[in-house]
């Protein structure tokens, strides 16, 4: 399953899509950067004279690695965070980052534009700001004040966002495939074969003998690997925010205060249930064009006032794809989320009334008014409790703040002890067990943390870590504290170790060349059944076998669909290595092309899809390398951290 997990998440296709889409929740929902190791700081990346800093670069890499906990998660597998911090991850991140860049640069340099409106109405598509399924200003307002957004930069992001998928969209959209494309495509992809094999066991180690000299020269030329293992244990200073104040209360008078000085936000503002209809018209249209939509819109409007049904009439004639469906329904709305012309002539109308055409960058709008939600004000005892967890979350955060600050300073004027540090403002240095560079119990089981343990800084100059982040608002400072370093393990305690991998290394060079030796008298016209009777091996008969067999070894397959054709009756030769050192001697007697005129029309459209994909994939790719071979590119990869 872990095998599964990582093919899936880590093809060529996966990192084309999510280098150039992005993930617009990644940063939204994610850790926001590292805390304050600034000194010294500057861009990873400079892109044709634009900057990709480190807070871009560590708000990317740790909100792709978050999803990827989660995919692992969702199926019960572990996830190894240090398998995953590779520095070819990381250069995967940037150049994601990178190739961003040049598509928004390429997008503006062809004059590429989100509107307004589609921007409004990617934010209401998200669940997330959603209750009941509608779009929910407060929710909205809630997440984007929990996470310190504020909406103009929110929407800056999601137009970021919008603005590479209209790329990708229009560069997948030129695409075309034939018919002949698909046929053949069918054709190669429901292929099956037909083949014999039979299965050559490993030889037996037991007849293999290993000369003490061999040992000896295995441990005198491979000495690394029989060290003990290198640990240490450190001191660390932790301020974490979720322990400040903890059960601690807040008295009424400073809630009564706050609730003064913060009542705008206890107030649901007035909401207005509309639909519309669009009639489309682009802002730079000339006279005759912009005459001609006005004039349909006012026909749509006469016949929406005259009493026709307004549901009907937008599925009819509206030229908005995401509302026309429902019948115009743009649900719930308030002041600020639309565009100002609109906004006013909503606001304008009463209940049940119908606009005359409104004006706007899309076009012209015909609006109807179907219901009003007045203003609502929580009162103080309904918001009391949210006061308190407010005013409590923002006195932890500020003495957080407060104390990282001053721990960070104090430790940067003595970096090499914590005890002063942490003396002068109350905290306890910690100890941690030993352990390796694999990690240990405790904060040593954080990639972060091992990862500044074993760094030169800490290790061989004896210095005080940067901060480490081991959550939002929870970061330790760490040093050595006891440092055991690896030694050559006796030869006499290894030596059966070393035994066992020669052998092992003997048994796979003899099963490789015994399998090559059947191969070749194979190829000479010698019978699969006498070189496996020879083996005292059995001799399978496949038939109508697919590429993706479920009850074969895959390996198995592979090989299989690897052999040329057959040419004749004379079937093809192959091998295939299998676990264990085992190897599979193959002939394959027959390839049967899939007949695509059996499909149906809805399976030969999802294959014309999937080939569509993988052609727009490509297309993206070499737009892509393109752009990256004519910017000037500057890459600072020891800032990759």
């Amino acid at each position: 399953m872990a095998r599964t997990l990582h093919e899936r998440f880590s093809g060529p296709f996966v990192k084309i899509v999510l280098g150039v889409i992005g993930v617009v929740f990644g940063g939204f929902f994610g850790i926001q950067g590292y805390f304050g190791n600034t000194r010294g700081a500057t861009f990873v990346a400079m892109v044709d004279g634009h900057e990709i800093s480190q807070q871009q670069f560590r708000e990317r890499y740790d909100g792709l690695r978050a999803q990827m906990q989660r995919m692992y998660a969702q199926y019960n597998q572990p996830f190894d965070a240090a398998a995953y911090d590779t520095p070819e991850r990381k250069r995967e991140v940037l150049d994601q980052l990178i190739n961003e860049q040049l598509m928004l640069a390429a997008n503006e340099n062809m004059g590429t534009a989100v509107s307004a409106a589609a921007i409004r109405k990617e934010i209401t598509s998200y669940p997330a700001f959603q209750t009941d399924g509608k779009f929910d200003p407060e929710q909205y307002k809630m997440l984007l004040s929990a996470q310190r957004r504020s909406a103009s930069q929110f929407e800056e992001e999601v137009r970021r966002d919008l603005d590479l998928r209209q790329m990708t969209t229009q560069l997948s959209a030129g695409t075309f495939v034939s018919e002949a494309d698909v046929n053949a495509y069918l054709r190669l992809r429901d292929q099956t074969r037909d083949f014999r094999y039979a299965k050559v066991e490993k030889p037996s180690a037991a007849d293999i003998k290993i000369a003490d000299a061999d040992i000896e020269a295995y441990y005198k030329a491979h000495g690394d690997e029989f060290l003990t293992p290198e640990r240490v244990s450190l001191q660390y200073v932790e301020v974490d925010a979720a322990k400040i104040l903890a059960g601690s209360s807040v008295d009424d008078a400073t809630l009564h205060k706050l609730y003064e000085e913060q009542k705008s936000h206890y107030v649901t503002a007035e909401q207005r249930l509309a639909s519309h209809i669009l009639v489309k018209v682009d802002k730079n249209a000339d006279a005759a064009a912009q005459k001609a939509a006005l004039a349909k819109a006012e026909d749509i409007a006469k016949e929406a006032k005259s009493g026709k049904d307004f549901a009907a009439l937008a599925k009819a004639d509206s030229d908005d794809p995401g509302s026309k469906a429902q019948g115009g329904d743009l649900g719930w709305l308030e002041k600020g989320v639309t565009d100002p012309a609109f906004e006013s002539a909503l606001f304008a109308l009463k209940k049940g009334e119908i606009s005359d055409p409104v004006k706007s960058e899309e076009g012209y709008h015909i609006i109807q008014l179907r219901d009003v939600r007045a203003e609502k004000v929580r009162g103080f005892d309904e918001v009391k409790a949210e006061l308190a967890k407010k005013y409590l979350d923002s006195e932890r955060e500020r003495q957080y703040t407060d104390t990282s600050g001053k721990l960070t300073d104090a430790v940067i004027q003595d970096p090499g002890s914590l005890v002063s540090a942490a003396k002068s403002l109350g905290l306890t240095v910690q100890k941690t067990g030993l352990f390796g560079r694999t990690g240990g119990e405790g904060i040593a089981a954080n990639p972060q943390v091992i990862k500044a343990a074993f760094s030169n800084s800490v290790l061989a100059e004896g210095n005080a870590s940067d901060p480490v982040e081991l959550g939002p608002n929870h970061i330790v400072i760490l040093r050595v504290d006891e440092h055991e370093k690896p030694e050559p393990r006796p030869l006499d305690l290894v030596r059966e170790e070393i035994r066992q991998k020669l052998v092992g290394q003997e048994v796979a060079k003899a099963a490789r060349e015994r399998a090559d030796t059947l191969l070749g008298r194979l190829g000479k016209g010698e019978s699969l059944e006498k070189v496996a009777g020879e083996l005292g091996a059995k001799v399978q008969d496949e038939k109508d076998i697919g590429r993706n067999a479920a009850n074969l070894d895959r390996a198995l397959v592979d090989a299989v669909f690897a052999l040329d054709r057959p040419q004749g009756d004379r079937p093809v030769p192959g091998k295939a290595a299998l676990a264990g050192d085992a190897f599979a001697l193959i002939e394959l007697t027959s390839v049967k092309d899939a007949d695509p005129s059996k499909l149906d029309a809805k399976t030969r459209e999802a294959a014309r899809n999937q080939l569509r994909q993988g052609v727009g994939a490509e297309a993206v790719r070499g737009y892509i390398d393109s752009l990256r071979k004519a910017a000037k590119i500057e890459i600072a990869e020891d800032r990759l951290q």
